[in-house]
């Protein structure tokens, strides 16, 4: 029996088929039990920053894991202190709340938010406005604010007090920001929504809309944060400022680590028991962390994003059949003239290419950010000869 049989036999079957078993990984490479190699261009869904198996995070997670990998947040650790200034230093936000991921980050966020509106407007003000097409977690009150529906579905009833709205549309945004909602909840770029990037002027007026109504605004950096557009924090390439943000994914490359950055103003209304988790900033992931914090810092890791990513637009958008290309940095949608996604990512994986389809016709690209130029040419020449014979496909 095979692993993916003995999988089937064990594992619950919310992921579906499973075309490959990896086993090792080295930078932008993973491997097969039979030693194929594939070129990771979608960096295990936009985690893998800074490479497979680095050395330098290993190195950390290896120390700390040696030395002590648990002590429950009824007591402080030096990891989770320093990862913390580090990141609020890094973020130009006040205080750190540490999850276990980005529904937990998430989930953290929009407790923070209400908990705020009652502090300060009463029982009130306790919804939640998010954009349709957003995905903010798997939770049911993360699962609530993601305007998906077909996700939403198979789960109803969920929580009340969440509403969404048209992305881009500041005039049906001001209809329901009203003196109830507590928050606002946008992603720079929608990542599970298509790759969706938002303009400064919409970003501009949500925020304005915020401030005229006393609400709050969370930025969901799950995906788009710690390096990923070209900025330590997708906002960061905007002239916006949020009160709250999520971020998870990339924070230690691989390991389960999310957290909930807010202003002083807003995180003081969090007092002891109003929320917990016990693994949550643990010393081990957060030695990752800083490893890996310190990986983006030292090699230049922002820079090499925004000029591959730019590297990676251009060429993209040379290939017949692709229609534009959308994102920031090296999260990237290659928008194409068929819905033939599927069929573009399946041929990409046998010609050794990891992508994925985000939508029927909208192929993502997240690899890690240490991608070199040359593995940037050969991902694409891959690509190109999988879009070519999907196309042939689809002509039939």
């Amino acid at each position: 029996m095979n692993l993916a049989d003995r999988s089937q036999q064990v594992i619950m079957d919310t992921y579906g088929s499973r075309p490959r078993t990896f086993v090792r990984g080295d930078g932008v490479m993973l491997f097969d039990e039979n030693g194929n190699g594939y070129l990771d261009c979608l960096g295990g869904l936009a985690v893998v920053g800074v490479g497979h198996a680095n050395p330098a995070v290993t190195r950390a997670v290896s120390d700390q894991i040696a030395t002590l990998a648990h002590t429950s947040n009824l007591f402080h650790t030096l990891p989770q202190v320093e990862l913390a200034e580090k990141l609020v230093a890094l973020s130009g936000l006040d205080r750190v709340f540490f999850a276990n991921c980005g529904a937990t980050a998430n989930e953290a966020s929009i407790k923070l938010a209400r908990r705020y509106g009652q502090v300060m407007s009463g029982p009130e003000r306790y919804r939640i406005v998010s954009l349709n097409d957003s995905f903010h977690g798997r939770t049911l009150a993360t699962l609530a604010a993601t305007g998906q529906p077909a996700k939403q579905a198979t789960f109803a009833p969920l929580p009340d007090g969440f509403d969404q709205v048209p992305g881009g549309d500041l005039d049906v945004l001001a209809e329901a920001v009203d003196e109830s909602v507590a928050a606002v909840l946008i992603e720079v770029v929608q990542g599970e929504g298509g790759v969706i990037p938002w303009s400064d002027d919409y970003l501009e007026g949500v925020r304005a809309l915020c401030d005229e109504s006393g609400a709050l605004l969370i930025i969901d950096d799950v995906q788009a944060g710690l390096g990923r557009t070209g900025h330590w924090f997708s906002w960061h390439g905007t002239s916006i400022e949020p009160d709250i943000v999520s971020i998870a994914k990339a924070l230690a490359n691989g390991l389960p680590i999310g957290a909930s950055l807010a202003t002083a103003g807003v995180a003081r209304v969090f007092q002891p028991g109003d929320h917990a988790t016990t693994f949550g900033g643990g010393p081990v992931v957060c030695a990752a962390a800083l490893a890996t914090i310190n990986e983006i810092e030292e090699r230049g890791l922002l820079s090499n994003a925004t000029e591959r990513g730019d590297q990676l637009v251009g060429a993209l958008e040379g290939l017949q059949s692709v229609t534009h290309v959308r994102g920031r940095g090296l999260l990237l949608a290659a928008v194409l003239d068929l819905e033939v996604a599927h069929a573009v990512v399946a041929e990409a994986l046998e010609r050794g290419l990891i992508i994925n389809a985000v939508r029927p016709n909208a192929v993502r690209w997240a690899p890690p950010l240490t991608i070199s130029e040359a593995e940037i040419d050969d991902a694409v020449a891959m690509f190109a000869e999988s879009l070519s014979s999907a196309m042939d496909g689809a002509h039939g």
